[in-house]
Formats: C-alpha cells, sequence, structure tokens
C-alpha cells in the first residue's frame, strides 16, 4: 500500500545529512503537502487505487540499465495476479515516457526515450557517485536510467501528478531505499543557487518556458562548481549566412502545443549558454523526431506526433514551421 505521508521520508533524511541541500528541506515539505495533500489533482484518488492494484511482491528483480525497464518475470505472478497488474497500470494510462515491462506486461510507451538516452550518453562524464536533478523528468523513465548508470541518488521533478503515480509504480518495487525521488514541482518553485548538483539534466523544457535565459540560470544556479549541464531541447537549423541570434518564436501553436515560446537554433542556444556563464559549451546531437520515435500505442491512445505533422510532408508542422528536430547540448559550471 502506497502512502503519500511516508513516500519521500528517504529523501527527506538524505537531504538533512547533505550540506547544501538541509536548507531546502523544510521548504520542500511545504510545498509537498500543498501538492498532494491541500490540492490534489481530481483524479489523484483514482491513480492511487490503481496503484495499490499492483501485487505486492518484495524483493522483485529489477533491472534500469537496460532500454526497456525491467522489473520481475512473468513466472512471479500468478494468472490472478498478472489480471491485477495490467488492470493497475492501465488505470495510470496514458503511458507517454518509457518503455517498461512489469512482470512480462510490455509498455510500450508514446516516446521511445531510450533512443534519446543512447544518443546522449556516450557525450557525457560518467555518472558514477553524482548527485542528479532532471528537470522535467515526465515518468522517471530517465532518473531510472541515471540511476542505472551508477548516479549515487536523482531528484527528477515534474508538476505532473499522473507521472508522480508512474514513477511510483516502478519504486514500489524497488523499496523506499532506492536513491531516486520525483517532486510533483516545476523548476521555478526549487529553492535558487542551490549549487548541489553534480550533474543536472534539462531535456524538453527549455521551448516551454517564457523566459529560456531564465531557465538556464536556474540550471546553472542548481549546480555545483565544475558541474555538467546536459541540455536537450527543440532546435531549428543553422544558416550559414544568419548568425546567432537567430529564433523562432510561433506566432500561435507549434505542433499543436500552445506552450511553446522560443526555438533557437543551436548557434543561438551556445550563444545563450555562454552569455550566462556555462563554459565547454558542445552541441553532441542533432536528431529529427521521428514517427516510430513518437507515435500513439495502446497505452497511449490520444493524437502523436503523426496527427501534429502537416498532412503529407513530415518535413513541416501542420502550422508550416521546420518539423520537430532535436539537439543535445553539454556545458560546464566554471570553477570556483
Amino acid at each position: 500500500m502506497i502512502s503519500l505521508n511516508a513516500i519521500y521520508d528517504n529523501l527527506f533524511h538524505f537531504l538533512a545529512t547533505n550540506s547544501r541541500l538541509r536548507s531546502w528541506s523544510d521548504q520542500l515539505k511545504t510545498l509537498i503537502r500543498g501538492k498532494l495533500i491541500q490540492a490534489p489533482h481530481g483524479d489523484l484518488d483514482h491513480w492511487l487505487t490503481a496503484l495499490n492494484q499492483l501485487p505486492e511482491k518484495p524483493g522483485t528483480r529489477v533491472e534500469l540499465n537496460c532500454p526497456t525497464i525491467e522489473i520481475g518475470r512473468p513466472s512471479d505472478l500468478s494468472s490472478t495476479e498478472q489480471a491485477q497488474l495490467e488492470t493497475g497500470l492501465r488505470g495510470l494510462m496514458p503511458w507517454r515516457k518509457g518503455p517498461f515491462n512489469f512482470f512480462g506486461t510490455y509498455i510500450d510507451t508514446e516516446w521511445r526515450s531510450d533512443w534519446k538516452w543512447q544518443r546522449l550518453i556516450p557525450h557525457i562524464q560518467p555518472l558514477d557517485t553524482h548527485l542528479v536533478l532532471d528537470v522535467g523528468c515526465g515518468s522517471g523513465y530517465h532518473c531510472w536510467r541515471m540511476l542505472g548508470a551508477g548516479a549515487e541518488r536523482v531528484i527528477g521533478i515534474d508538476p505532473s501528478q499522473l507521472f508522480l503515480m508512474q514513477f511510483l509504480a516502478v519504486k514500489k518495487y524497488l523499496g523506499n531505499q532506492a536513491t531516486a525521488d520525483l517532486l510533483p514541482l516545476r523548476m521555478e518553485e526549487m529553492m535558487p543557487n542551490l549549487s548541489a548538483f553534480d550533474s543536472v539534466f534539462s531535456m524538453g523544457v527549455l521551448y516551454h518556458r517564457r523566459s529560456p535565459i531564465d531557465h538556464l540560470y536556474e540550471l546553472k544556479g542548481a549546480l555545483k562548481p565544475g558541474g555538467q549541464l546536459i541540455l536537450e531541447t527543440l532546435v531549428i537549423e543553422d544558416q550559414p549566412d544568419i548568425p546567432p541570434g537567430h529564433i523562432l518564436m510561433p506566432a500561435d501553436r507549434y505542433a499543436m502545443m500552445r506552450n511553446v515560446w522560443f526555438i533557437p537554433t543551436p548557434a543561438t542556444l551556445t550563444q545563450w549558454l555562454h552569455r550566462v556563464g556555462f563554459r565547454s559549451v558542445r552541441c553532441v546531437d542533432l536528431n529529427t523526431t521521428g514517427l516510430d520515435e513518437q507515435r500513439t500505442t495502446d497505452w497511449m491512445q490520444h493524437r502523436s506526433l503523426n496527427d501534429f505533422l502537416a498532412p503529407g510532408d513530415t518535413s513541416k508542422t501542420i502550422e508550416g514551421y521546420p518539423a520537430p528536430l532535436r539537439a543535445v547540448l553539454v556545458a560546464k559550471k566554471p570553477s570556483a
């Protein structure tokens, strides 16, 4: 049985023992109580019921360092428990970030998030012993991959309470001692200038921020001196005859999303990072999102990328803008 009052006990113990994060603990307790207890999402009780339907299986084998997060084996559950499992997991739909395999039930998520991980992991510093912050972490798929890659502790933040429930579905089988947590917060709600994290990831967030420069300052403030930033975001192609500074600001929607504000070129984004004080800035990957990477599935039955592109022309969005192109940049906060 999942208790909202207990899910962060291990995290708060960790914060109390970390000199850089200790001051954050009381503020965080108040924020979480406000989100989950005082003003919960209207569907939170339904999601908690679904979460608590998942069979109790202490000591389940969980594999984090592989493309599909693997939880248990089919033989671990009876047929009754398998049915109970699927009912609970389907009660947490739509599943957008993954994939996951719970005791043989494969969750084919909207996004092949493992592909993004494969593109960036060769280009970053090893995560061994790192304290990691994952901003806009979704259901926490990449948090689990970071832990599997050797991170000492991972803190993910995402305001969606459904994503939190999906994260807890995995954590249920690792136990409360698992050193990863998902906080239902936005980056703007984090205590500024913690200077505490060895690595900070921000993936799929920057273009949703009305002030992307403020977001970059927030990320820099969270990092320890010498820490690494991994930034993944929408970009438009560099043009050889246009100097850095070029951006696309959609007139209204981009790929049917209202909350897309600024899409820079890689050169512009590099310039932004230098302006806010990052060093060793590198663009390590450019990738056009394909219809096999983001799509409708049995576990996410709403519209997806195919519906957001121009009919008969996958090079453009339905509004006529360039189709989604994503860049990964890595950078360092200067050492003190």
